[in-house]
């Protein structure tokens, strides 16, 4: 064991100093890097979607690198990646993973993966998506049917904490899906303020609670209405959108779902009126294994996804490139893209945050839920 954390941390340490190493945009030479990724034994990127196959593919028809994608879930990521360092076989050369937290908490303290900021795109990306490298943010939204509603059935958030919506209203499983406590922290630490507002604006009165923030009792108060619980966006969707439904659900889902229209014949749309946001976002993450054999060629595909071209198949899903220079296909299912501004954002200041906290909200959901 001795013998294979000293090998795998001298090649953490190689790595990171290569991708540490001071560079300007002007001394950045793309060629030289593609010649010696060609070098470089095959690439190996690990991503939550099954279109990750088709970009590695699309990769290695452009620079002539041996790539494969890979689909593997962001918290299956965390396990391999984790034990193929300490085994000092690194088999995933690239996470694209979404979860941040544990990316920021979890793999980057530890050594298990590092970040790498192409210094010639450095300009295009702002800066707070620069550590760590931030390749799309991803968002989840609300939806209502569009064959029985003309418009949005609902205008506030604490509209789902009312009788009305008593075991009418779908999500995932916060219990099962991290990225949905992440958002309760994200709340309660940057826009308390705004829940609480909108509290006073649906009922016309200030809020009076028992916990200590609005954030709390507003997560309290739709774990208490019953909310129907699914293992997975799909579900989700279909519950919201499937045609047919004298009284379909309100939903909650990924804005990856709206591709259902044209594919199953649902029919939905984001709820453009909700107030305070009508979706939240989270991120995607490009990270380097330390233990990479094929280091030049991890960080020229973590440039590639930063293009139009590479990250393409993903903004179909309604993924939005943290490239500003990169613009959404007009034909994206969503049109989330027209609503961004109306999205609470991901801050990743307080990533760490929000890792740490993950079991005391997933306690406080299970406390409060009611089926």
């Amino acid at each position: 064991m001795t013998t294979t954390y000293n090998k795998t941390g001298a090649a953490a340490l190689a790595l990171a100093a290569l991708l540490s190493a001071p560079a300007l945009a002007g001394d950045f030479d793309l060629d030289k890097l593609i010649e010696a990724a060609r070098a470089e034994p095959p690439l190996t990127v690990y991503d939550s979607t099954g279109k990750i196959v088709s970009m590695a593919e699309n990769f290695a028809a452009k620079y002539g690198v041996q790539a494969v994608g890979q689909k593997v879930s962001a918290t299956a990521q965390l396990e391999m990646v984790i034990r193929e360092f300490q085994a000092g076989n690194v088999q995933g050369d690239v996470l694209m993973i979404t979860d941040t937290p544990a990316g920021m908490a979890q793999l980057m303290p530890e050594g298990f993966v590092q970040s790498w900021l192409p210094p010639d795109m450095a300009d295009a990306i702002p800066a707070t998506y620069h550590d760590p490298l931030t390749v799309t943010t991803n968002a989840n939204v609300f939806a209502y049917n569009t064959e029985v509603h003309d418009s949005c059935p609902v205008t506030n958030i604490w509209a789902l904490t009312d009788p009305e919506w008593s075991k009418k209203f779908v999500m995932i499983d916060p219990l099962s899906k991290s990225s949905y406590t992440d958002w309760f922290n994200q709340m309660e630490s940057h826009d308390d303020d705004a829940v609480r507002a909108a509290y006073e604006a649906h009922y016309g009165k200030p809020l009076e609670t028992e916990f200590d923030s609005a954030t709390k009792a507003w997560v309290a108060a739709l774990a208490g209405n019953a909310p129907l619980l699914t293992e997975s966006d799909d579900n989700t969707s279909a519950a919201v959108g499937a045609p047919g439904q004298a009284e379909p659900f309100f939903g909650l889902m990924s804005s990856a779902k709206f591709r259902d229209i044209a594919d199953k014949g649902y029919t939905m749309a984001i709820c453009d009126t909700l107030t305070p946001w009508v979706g939240w976002t989270y991120s995607k993450l490009a990270l380097i294994a330390s233990g990479t054999d094929s280091p030049n060629a991890a960080k020229l595909f973590v440039r590639y996804v930063l293009t139009e071209e590479g990250i393409a198949p993903q903004m179909d899903d309604g993924k939005v490139p943290t490239n500003t220079t990169v613009t959404m296909p007009d034909d994206e299912p969503s049109g989330i893209v027209a609503l961004w501004d109306r999205l609470q954002g991901y801050d990743s200041s307080t990533g760490i945050d929000d890792w740490d906290t993950r079991q005391d909200w997933q306690d406080f959901w299970r406390i409060h839920y009611s089926r």
